[in-house]
């Protein structure tokens, strides 16, 4: 493994703990009825582990950045040493927790569509006469 790799890892990895703790502090923003707040941090998670996918061209980059985001959701999701807890356990928060593992795999199970080859038109050779 090539330090370039190993640095493209750790870098992902600070990222998606960069936007899982963003996302993790915003997702409860305008929780009124139309949840902006959970939809832009599922969004900007989303994106950012899309981004790693296709500038990686690899699933572990987006695969590291998943790990970063997910632990800073958990770090924080725990009780602290103080007794605070930044998410507490309410259903827009178990959406939030659910849904970015949810995002994280999605994202890291899609499909490498660039090593599919489209279907070549058959030849003036290869098509029967009729």
């Amino acid at each position: 493994m090539s330090l370039s790799r190993i640095a493209t890892f750790v870098m992902s990895f600070i990222i998606g703990a960069v936007f899982g703790t963003a996302g993790t502090i915003g997702f409860s923003a305008g929780a009124d009825l139309f949840h902006l707040g959970l939809i832009l941090a599922f969004a900007g998670c989303l994106a950012i582990l899309v981004s790693l996918r296709i500038l990686a061209e690899d699933r572990w980059a987006a695969i590291a950045g998943g790990a970063g985001m997910y632990l800073a959701v958990f770090m924080f999701s725990m009780r602290g040493p103080g007794g605070s807890v930044v998410v507490p356990d309410t259903g827009l928060s178990q959406v939030w927790l659910i849904g970015v593992g949810v995002i994280i795999l999605i994202v890291a199970a899609w499909p490498d569509l660039r090593r599919i080859r489209p279907a070549s038109a058959p030849s003036k050779a290869q098509t029967p006469s009729r």
